[in-house]
């Protein structure tokens, strides 16, 4: 609105050239005071203005029809007000800049009703949406969807409580249905999506407060909100039962509420022991552990146990506390870990900082030597070349930052996305560590990168393959070798030395990884004993029940590049390394009629238009995995710190570069062992007792990710190379210093075996 032109300082009635008219007090030139504004188009404003400008209260209508009453600044909708659109759905509460933004209520014009936070127009922060079909969800939004931590309650009396991302069902939960069953779990884009326990109606539970509860915090006591937390079922089946007063043989109801997890298998339920009276099902405490994958049961087991009334159920986060055994690092527990990892950050914010702005360089012999460290103290008060910190005062050593500067630009690593990464404000995450070393394990903020504690003895083997492995990356971009990303050691005040490597996390991927492989290709101590395996356990060789079945060209680029990766760690005494085998199972296709809906919030404004209840319709899930033409445009080609490399030819079309569609999922580009399709064909063994476990298929399409790991085991002299193969199983009579080939030829044998070839 152009004001310039008003010059009636009596208050009267201004008509413009445009049919525009004003009517109120002015001050000099311009609109000040109480006023009244009408356009031509029939908007009419009347309240306050302060320099020609509308700021203050007043009350605006649209000729549209709706009408905002309440506090302006500067001529926008700023401050608590009242808006009324034309279909009658009323906000009232916080506005900035003409949006909603603050605590507001907003009830719809078919009488839904969001009271809660908003953000920049949309819902974000804590609030509650109330359906007039009796739903209810209360808990976190972001940008429109509900996203994190929330309650979901349907008209039928159905419960859930858990994670969520835009408007999905994301991670984990417990869902109770309204006869009172229960079902702890995690789901996946609406699905369910991994292991659960099923607990009938009647039966004994742990307590549902004190587990909702717990789902805000990790097993350290920590604080999270993650889609990806997990239930822990191993502490969920040893909880006590009681009896199932029902019959055993229940099915899904296509009509209701297609979440729920009844359906049993005739095959599971002649498991459970067909002439099995009621009275004998009330002696026992009866629950069913069971594993989804994208909406489809494909594997259950019964979980019974002895009455024993004295056993107290309690979530999984008030369970006493297993400590694992850390050699050489004990110590590093409490304060004194919450100070490694502000040391950790410093050190490599000090380190990025000082080498990304020194112009690249071809490494030269001297960037591997002895003097190729960078050390500084950081005292806590801070210095002339380091910031003041909360930590405790330390020193710092980096080692051969010119060469891991060069290998971070070769893996096409930003240097200030790394840096954030690792140094931002939300902090490290410690991990259980997967082996027998004792050695501690951090997760970036954002899955990223992984840093693990080194000993003595690994970082010289490092530091001595160092100029080696920099030529063997290099010439190799498919390599399939551990990428590491800066070796840095920390001297605590008191003399400890904590050294450090920088890695890439295979498993930072875009599909979850429902199953965790080490493969060493031994039998030795091989397995995982089947009380301990939860749903993020890395588990053994004798543990893997399949063998994969992938196109020619995949297969033979895969086994070309083990060949040459194997050849480079035999050259360097190395024979303890193993394939890191990461599986994304999909759904199978014949189970299209019990696959759940997702419930999902499309439409961020009108959330009122989404039923997230119990009558929507089957979805049809992802049928199988199609390899189409690569397509640069079509698919991300931003590196992730575990990918690098070019994009695989298949044989299955025309020997071409592919990228592998997941119908309903993903568009994704096929690197070797990034993203790569295969079937997954379960091994029978008839040797075998029968479990109580039913696997419901035999064939599942799955995405590998895979990578060799654990490269920093040298073993040059004859006794440890003995002992190491009496350990693996392997006639030491038939390997030496020299001739350390046996492990490599045992290593691709039994990957052959893993991936066998097609007849």
């Amino acid at each position: 609105m152009d004001t310039s032109s008003i010059l009636n300082p009596l208050g009267e009635r201004r008509e413009f050239s445009n049919g525009d008219f004003y009517s109120g007090e002015v001050k000099g030139l311009l609109p000040h005071g109480k006023g009244m504004y009408s356009w031509s188009d029939g908007t009419i404003y009347e309240g306050d203005w302060d320099q020609g400008k509308i700021s203050g209260k007043g009350k605006l209508i649209w000729s549209s029809g709706a009408k905002y009453e309440g506090d302006f600044s500067g001529g926008y909708l700023h401050g608590i007000g009242t808006m009324t659109s034309p279909d009658q759905s009323v906000y009232s509460g916080a506005w900035r800049m003409n949006v909603r933004h603050g605590l507001g209520r907003k009830e719809y014009c078919n009488s839904d009703l969001y009271d809660g936070s908003w953000r920049e127009g949309s819902q974000e922060g804590r609030g509650s949406y109330s359906w007039t079909n009796g739903n209810r969800y209360i808990g976190s939004w972001k940008k429109g969807g509900m996203c994190g931590r929330g309650v979901m309650r349907w008209g039928n009396g159905d419960l859930f409580d858990g994670f969520w991302l835009n408007g999905c069902r994301h991670g984990s939960g417990v869902y109770k249905f309204a006869d009172g069953s229960l079902y702890f779990g995690t789901w996946s884009r609406g699905v369910k999506d991994g292991k659960g326990i099923y607990y009938p109606a009647g039966s004994k539970h742990p307590s549902l407060k004190k587990w909702c509860r717990s789902l805000e915090y990790d097993d350290t006591g920590k604080f999270v909100l993650s889609r990806s937390s997990s239930i822990d079922v191993d502490e969920l089946r040893s909880l006590s039962l009681s009896a199932v007063n029902r019959s055993l043989s229940m099915r899904t109801s296509t009509s209701g509420m297609s979440d729920h997890p009844r359906e049993l298998t005739s095959k599971s339920a002649r498991s459970l022991g067909s002439g099995q009276s009621e009275g004998q099902d009330k002696k026992n405490r009866v629950a069913y552990e069971r594993e989804y994958m994208q909406g489809v049961l494909i594997r259950e087991s019964v979980v019974t146990s002895s009455v024993d009334r004295s056993l107290k159920i309690r979530p999984p986060s008030t369970l006493s506390k297993q400590v694992s055994a850390r050699t050489f690092l004990t110590f590093l527990t409490g304060e004194h870990n919450y100070h490694l990892m502000l040391n950790l950050q410093l050190g490599i914010r000090y380190t990025v900082g000082k080498i990304t702005p020194v112009p690249r360089r071809d490494v030269r012999a001297s960037d591997f030597g002895k003097k190729a460290r960078t050390v500084m103290f950081f005292p806590k008060d801070g210095s002339n070349f380091t910031p003041p910190h909360k930590s405790i005062d330390f020193s710092w050593k980096d080692y051969c930052p010119m060469v891991f500067r060069n290998l971070r630009e070769m893996f096409k690593l930003d240097a200030a996305e790394y840096m954030m990464s690792i140094c931002g404000d939300d902090g490290l995450t410690e991990i259980c560590s997967p082996g027998k070393s004792g050695s501690i394990f951090y997760l970036s903020h954002d899955d990223r990168f992984v840093i693990k504690t080194l000993k003595k003895s690994e970082l010289k083997v490092l530091l001595r393959m160092l100029p080696r492995y920099y030529k063997h990356v290099g010439d190799h971009e498919n390599t399939l070798i551990t990428k590491f990303f800066g070796v840095h050691r920390i001297t605590l005040k008191w003399g400890k030395k904590v050294r450090f490597v920088v890695m890439g996390n295979m498993f930072c991927t875009e599909l979850k990884i429902h199953r965790r492989y080490d493969l060493k290709g031994s039998s030795h101590g091989r397995f995982t004993e089947k009380i301990k395996i939860q749903e993020k356990t890395t588990l053994k060789d004798l543990d893997l029940a399949y063998e994969f079945h992938m196109d020619k060209l995949l297969r033979e680029a895969l086994f070309k590049q083990i060949y040459l990766d194997c050849a480079f760690l035999e050259s360097l005494q190395i024979i303890d390394y193993s394939l890191l085998l990461g599986l994304h199972f999909r759904a199978p296709g014949q189970l299209n009629d019990i696959l759940e809906p997702p419930n999902a919030m499309s439409d961020q404004e009108s959330v009122s238009s989404v039923d997230v209840g119990v009558t929507q319709e089957l979805s049809i899930p992802p049928k199988g995995l199609l390899l189409v033409t690569h397509e640069p445009n079509s698919v991300s080609t931003v590196p992730g710190p575990h990918i690098r490399g070019s994009t695989l030819r298949a044989f299955s079309v025309g020997e071409q570069e592919v990228d592998l569609i997941l119908p309903g999922t993903a568009r994704l580009r096929v690197q070797l062992g990034v993203n790569m399709p295969a079937q997954a064909h379960h091994k029978l063994d008839e040797d075998k007792e029968e479990s109580a476990t039913i696997e419901l298929f035999e064939v599942y399409d799955v995405v590998v990710y895979m990578g060799i790991i654990d490269i920093l085991q040298e073993y040059n002299t004859k006794k440890k190379v003995e002992h190491k193969c009496k350990s693996l199983q392997y006639d030491p009579m038939t390997i030496s210093v020299t001739e350390p080939t046996i492990y490599s030829k045992r290593f691709v044998n039994f990957l052959h075996k893993v991936f066998p070839e097609e007849m």
